[in-house]
């Protein structure tokens, strides 16, 4: 997996998994569970999520995915305009 430098020296992989879509259906959650598993098998260690996916729905999914592996696993995010402040940042993100 090709990776990107950051500014620290630290290393991400230039390709992830992303949630659209997911948590929207409580129908479909088991099987969203299970892709973003089965990616995290296959070695994509990058998430993408937003709060605005699903309406945080999204985010259950990933928590979900991710419970045991967290510490492997590089999160991405994006917040809502509104949450574009520092303590809205760290609200959204918590």
């Amino acid at each position: 997996m090709k990776t990107l430098r950051l500014r620290g020296q630290k290393e991400i992989p230039r390709l992830g998994q992303g949630t659209w879509r997911m948590g929207e259906k409580s129908s479909q959650r088991q099987a969203e569970v299970t892709a973003l598993k089965l990616g995290i098998d296959l070695g994509m260690s990058l998430i993408d999520t937003a709060e605005m996916y699903g309406e945080g729905g999204a985010e259950e999914v990933v928590a979900e995915a991710i419970s045991g592996c967290r510490d492997e696993i590089y999160l991405v995010s994006k917040f809502y305009p509104h949450n574009a402040s520092y303590e809205g940042l760290i609200k959204a993100c918590d």
